[in-house]
């Protein structure tokens, strides 16, 4: 087990800078909420394969006699519930942030939850979802003018930090390793399934010498800089500032700078004409009413004979199509403005507002849990050093949250994440 704080956290909670940790809901909320929240859970646990500990030694949920099911420990079960009946899953994530529960194998846990994630909640209540779910604010809503924010709360977090658990490649998506599945990846084999997937997604564009390439989304320029030694010229775009300081130096230090530029700009600000367009996790970015602008931009911008490969997490469409209003814990302290897409929201919003289509697909949902297994692990034995870069307990406890709950929406098959290759129905 990783412990990132003591359970007996709020005591030393800084409430200025986690304000709704701090913060319990009012008395009558609390009592309405909690009531229902209570009897929700224990419904839940009770069928799933999870042990639950109480405090007083009692033990919950259908697979309480199992000693080697996963286990939560609930440390102090009203504050949980009471955050779960006021916030819902964000009350459960942000209960798991202030201590108020624990578990000695998270992924274990969360994975159990995620396989169930669609029936967790009645039917009749989830019709009422609506009534009771929190909405997105305005103010991440992913419009021009909020789309560089929503990017700088995650992406500029600091370079240093990010640096602590990802490889030499600073490749923050899915690697992809050759069998995910049977053999359990070492840290030594993640850069080279980070330059396995790069090639891949580069082969499916066709770049090659003197291809013109634009990728959106520039991470910290381990893509630019694998196309120019093919010989391509790279127009890469980002909207994060720490991004693009760090992906300059490292295309600076390959010596590609005369074939690699990093612009500071919103991929809707592009222009020119591209052989190749490719863009690695950043449709998550993009959110739900923006996917047809996103593609249309790209379609704008291909050249006659052009090829699009891309690199998205999806979800069901079906829970796609539930949540899509739904303000996530993820929302509130990762990605702000995001939302994940399905297979078919793809190939309908391409088919309705663009002339690409979907000419390859595949699919790597287990090479991200492995991806995910490896920062965790990484992120845990360099937690002093995220501590001393002035990253706080909480803000360790919450990553680890983060990576976790990710990992067990792939494990489970709740996520996948696929490469798109798309093309112009006229070049097949």
């Amino acid at each position: 087990m990783t412990t990132f704080i003591s359970p007996e956290l709020h005591s030393g909670l800084d409430t200025s800078h986690w304000p709704d940790l701090g913060r319990m809901p009012g008395a009558l909320k609390r009592n309405v909420h909690a009531r229902v929240a209570r009897r929700l859970f224990d419904s839940v646990v009770a069928r799933l394969d999870v042990r639950v500990e109480l405090p007083d030694g009692t033990v919950v949920g259908r697979a309480a006699h199992v000693p080697s099911a996963p286990v939560m420990v609930l440390h102090h079960p009203d504050r949980f519930i009471s955050r779960l009946g006021a916030a819902g899953l964000i009350g459960f994530g942000e209960s798991y942030m202030a201590g108020d529960w624990d578990s000695p194998d998270l992924g274990r846990v969360l994975s159990v939850f995620a396989e169930r994630m669609a029936n967790l909640v009645p039917q009749p209540l989830q019709k009422l979802r609506a009534l009771y779910v929190a909405r997105h604010p305005s103010s991440e809503i992913n419009t021009t003018k909020n789309t560089r924010s929503n990017i700088s709360r995650h992406y500029d977090l600091s370079n240093e930090m990010f640096e602590q658990f990802l490889d030499p490649t600073m490749s923050y998506s899915s690697a992809l390793f050759d069998n995910a599945v049977s053999v359990r990846p070492s840290w030594d084999d993640l850069a080279p399934a980070q330059d396995r997937k790069i090639d891949r997604l580069l082969d499916g564009a066709g770049v090659g010498e003197g291809s013109r390439v634009l990728e959106i989304g520039t991470g910290w320029g381990e893509l630019a800089i694998r196309a120019a030694r093919r010989g391509a010229i790279v127009r890469s775009v980002t909207l994060s500032q720490e991004q693009q300081v760090l992906a300059q130096r490292r295309v600076r230090e390959a010596g590609f700078e005369d074939s690699v530029t990093v612009d500071l700009l919103d991929y809707r600000a592009v222009d020119g004409q591209y052989d190749a367009i490719v863009s690695v996790e950043m449709i998550e970015a993009v959110g739900y009413d923006y996917w047809p602008t996103y593609f249309e931009t790209i379609d704008q911008h291909l050249a006659p004979g052009g090829k699009v490969a891309i690199q998205a997490i999806t979800m069901p469409h079906d829970r796609m199509l539930a949540t899509r209003n739904t303000y996530t814990w993820v929302h509130k302290y990762i990605f702000p403005g995001g939302f994940l897409p399905s297979t078919e929201a793809i190939d309908q919003v391409t088919r309705a507002h663009t002339t690409l289509r979907v000419a390859d697909r595949l699919s790597m949902g287990q090479s991200y849990a492995q991806t995910l297994r490896l920062w965790d692990e990484r992120f845990a034995s360099h937690a002093a050093e995220v501590g001393r870069l002035g990253f706080d307990a909480v803000f360790r406890r919450m990553w680890h949250f983060y990576l976790e709950y990710s990992r067990a929406g792939f494990t489970s098959g709740y996520l996948d994440v696929q490469q798109f290759v798309l093309q112009r129905e006229d070049n097949r």
